[in-house]
């Protein structure tokens, strides 16, 4: 809710009770705390979120259309499972978001936004040679928000911010190994420099490979993970 001041000058954003809970809840399922299949066992979740059932439940409800979580009749709920086939199918679309964001950004965004982008990024490498995953990951998906932000399309942002809720959990999975970490840092090298040079074109091609690399590493790591998994 929203609510302006009398005079017109301030306007407070009001969260529900409940958004902490879900934010946390996101939390866990995105680094892996609450994994695909696990029930939801609401009276110990909410001992060990401090919270009360009712704004549990209502989290849970939100988390369900996020298709995070399947409420199961009179059952409680359970994580949905997250497969190599669901990676697929979300990085081929998301792919395509982000490198048209990425074409539009290079050549909209003011100068201002681009040096903001360009200290996050500095910021970001130093969180990765200093092999710290968690501060990278936030920076990362920073960059990555801003870069959709600064397309000034509505409808691509809206559309890009319903489908990461879901890959999120993807993403994250995708810096565990090395390999690709180290890949991801040059991919993200090279679209700051085509943003630098206002070539939309390469950032925009840049920044698809990317995302399509990051869906690879996240199918191969749930095939890992689940050997039985053809997706």
């Amino acid at each position: 809710m929203t609510l302006a001041h009398p005079t017109g000058s301030l306007t407070i954003e009001r969260r529900s009770l409940y958004d902490p809970v879900a934010d946390q809840l996101r939390d866990m399922i995105v680094r892996g705390e609450l994994q695909g299949g696990d029930k939801i066992r609401m009276a110990e979740l909410a001992e060990t979120l401090g919270v009360s059932i009712t704004p549990l439940r209502e989290a849970l409800k939100v988390l369900a259309e996020e298709q995070l979580i399947e409420l199961l009749p009179n059952r409680g709920a359970r994580v949905l499972p997250y497969t190599a086939a669901d990676a697929d199918q979300l990085f081929d679309v998301i792919a395509s978001l982000e490198g048209l964001a990425a074409e539009l950004a290079a050549e909209r965004m003011p100068n201002n936004a681009l040096a903001d982008l360009e200290t996050m990024h500095a910021e970001m490498r130093g969180q990765f040679e200093a092999t710290a995953r968690e501060p990278y990951f936030a920076l990362n998906s920073a960059i990555h928000a801003d870069i959709v932000r600064l397309s000034g399309n509505d409808v691509l942002i809206a559309t890009h911010r319903r489908l990461m809720v879901r890959a999120n959990r993807g993403r994250y999975m995708a810096i565990v190994d090395n390999t690709r970490w180290r890949e991801a840092m040059d991919e993200h090298e090279r679209l700051m420099q085509a943003l630098s040079r206002r070539d939309a074109e390469a950032a925009g091609r840049l920044w698809r490979t990317h995302m399509r690399n990051t869906g690879a590493a996240v199918r191969l790591a749930l095939v890992r993970a689940a050997p039985s998994e053809i997706g």
